[in-house]
């Protein structure tokens, strides 16, 4: 029996997300240049998005470039622009054909006009389709979520339109950029690396975490259903006991 059909689909995680990391080292360990790590990357991206929709997954986040990203090598960054712009151009019409939402988060107006404009387009073209929401984090960072959000707060507390006394958990998540999107239940991360990298700090507070040693480019469909299904087979008690889970 393959591993999807050991997968109990009335437990599927209804937002996963992945920090896709181990593109250098794959392409440095085949002695290639970075930059071909990242478009065999992008292939995963588009087999993962297949496997989340085979499963009934509802969001996929993807970590594909944090702010602090900005500051590698100029030649690696713009390469990475162009292949998003060229990843859209060839997969748009797909995604959209398939149902698939794109949603952006993250500090978009640093990047390149032309990437702005394309990533624009492909949330446009879109917008009507609700079988997967894809969200891409582009120049971003989970302290800069935060701090964005409370800024917008104190904005709105200036202005009377916020109340602080009656201010709760559900009123501040809706100041964050994923504030029409429910938190992650599980995060993957590749490569073996066993952090988080200022991704989603709020979000991930009850996610599960799943740590694999595979570089991204050679995480397949196989390697995200043994992540569902290690992810079933944890117990998530929300600082509950067992007992009470099972009473």
């Amino acid at each position: 029996m393959s591993l999807k059909e050991q997968i109990d689909k009335e437990m599927i995680p209804q937002h996963v997300a992945v920090i896709m990391d181990g593109n250098g080292r794959w392409a440095k360990s085949r002695g290639k240049n970075r930059l071909s790590g990242h478009q065999e990357g992008a292939k995963t991206v588009k087999s993962t998005i297949k496997a989340c929709r085979e499963i009934g997954v509802k969001y996929l986040t993807v970590y594909a470039f944090s702010t602090e990203n900005l500051n590698r090598p100029q030649q690696e960054v713009s390469g990475l622009m162009q292949l998003l712009v060229k990843s859209i151009d060839r997969e748009l019409d797909e995604l959209s054909n398939a149902g698939v939402r794109v949603k952006v988060i993250g500090e978009v107006d640093k990047l390149p006009k032309n990437v702005q404009k394309k990533l624009q387009f492909a949330i446009d073209k879109t917008s009507g389709n609700t079988d997967l929401t894809f969200i891409i984090s582009l120049s971003y960072s989970g302290r800069w979520d935060i701090l964005n959000a409370v800024k917008s707060i104190m904005s709105d507390t200036k202005q009377n339109l916020i109340d602080p006394n009656n201010f709760d958990y559900q009123d501040f998540e809706r100041y964050l950029s994923t504030a029409d999107v429910p938190d992650p239940e599980l995060l993957i991360r590749t490569s073996g690396e066993e952090r988080i990298s200022n991704f989603l700090l709020y979000q991930l507070a009850y996610s599960e975490f799943y740590f694999t040693d595979v570089f991204w480019p050679d995480f397949n469909e196989e390697e995200f259903f043994k992540a569902i299904y290690h992810y079933q087979n944890r117990e998530r008690r929300f600082g509950k006991t067992s007992e009470q889970l099972k009473n």
